[in-house]
């Protein structure tokens, strides 16, 4: 028996990048998976479907998690296709780093719906959801909050905020028996930070020299964490902040 055999995981964020890996991975472990999405339907397909072709089962479901009517949307179609819900992965984000000379009540606006606010909205669906046996929650993060690079304020500020509401959220929800923990990636080369510019940049090579294995990361060095958190082999953990990072600190 697979160790998440007859769970379902709500995946946020997961069209592309470390959600679509962590996706396919809590797939290959035996959950039923949903793969949410903003915009990118072509993705969050290709996602879907490469579960399906692994023997998997899989459901793409548009949605701002910003947004509340889009994350009740969410969890009403995932219950309709899989009955109930076990974990939630909250991995949708967006990021731009911006020195403070230039940052905007929109640019503010736009990390810290998404980031924080969203995070908040698709647990409190999660929870209206889970069983009683309570479910695993899994906050994406980023050591943003212990590198602290320039130019990243209103970024950092979300992930402080994350892991911060990890560890709140673990106290408030332990009674339910719903685990909160974070996962906090270093650099990861995604789509994402192709597009960003930071792949092949000043930036990546200061991350490889000070990152003590020596490289950045991938989706596939994050997912199986998440697949741990996921699973009963995680049970007695909780309010945890884990660094995906290569020993970056």
């Amino acid at each position: 028996m697979k160790k998440l055999e007859n769970k379902v995981a709500v995946v946020t964020g997961a069209s592309k990048g470390i959600g679509a890996g962590i996706a396919k991975s809590l797939a290959s472990a035996g959950a039923a998976v949903v793969v949410n999405y903003a915009s990118d339907k072509t993705g969050a397909d290709k996602v879907v479907a490469e579960i399906a072709a692994n023997g998997g089962k899989a459901i793409a479901v548009q949605g701002s998690v910003a947004v509340k009517a889009d994350v009740d949307r969410l969890f009403a179609e995932t219950k309709e296709a899989f009955g109930g819900v076990d974990v939630l992965v909250n991995n949708a984000g967006v990021y731009q780093f911006t020195p403070i000379e230039a940052v905007t009540e929109e640019e503010f606006h736009r990390q810290f719906n998404t980031n924080v606010l969203g995070l908040l909205l698709a647990t409190q669906g999660a929870v209206n959801n889970f069983g009683d046996n309570g479910g695993s929650i899994i906050n994406i993060s980023s050591t943003v909050t212990r590198i602290t690079p320039p130019q990243s304020a209103i970024y950092t500020g979300t992930k402080g905020a994350v892991d911060s509401i990890t560890q709140v959220l673990s106290k408030e929800l332990g009674p339910k028996k719903i685990r909160v923990n974070a996962i906090n990636p270093g650099m990861v080369e995604t789509e994402g930070t192709h597009t960003a510019g930071f792949i092949g940049s000043d930036f990546q090579v200061e991350i490889e020299k000070t990152t003590p294995l020596g490289r950045i990361g991938q989706p596939d060095d994050i997912a199986p964490v998440a697949v741990f958190l996921a699973s009963d082999e995680s049970r007695w953990l909780t309010g945890e902040i884990i660094l995906a990072s290569g020993g970056v600190r």
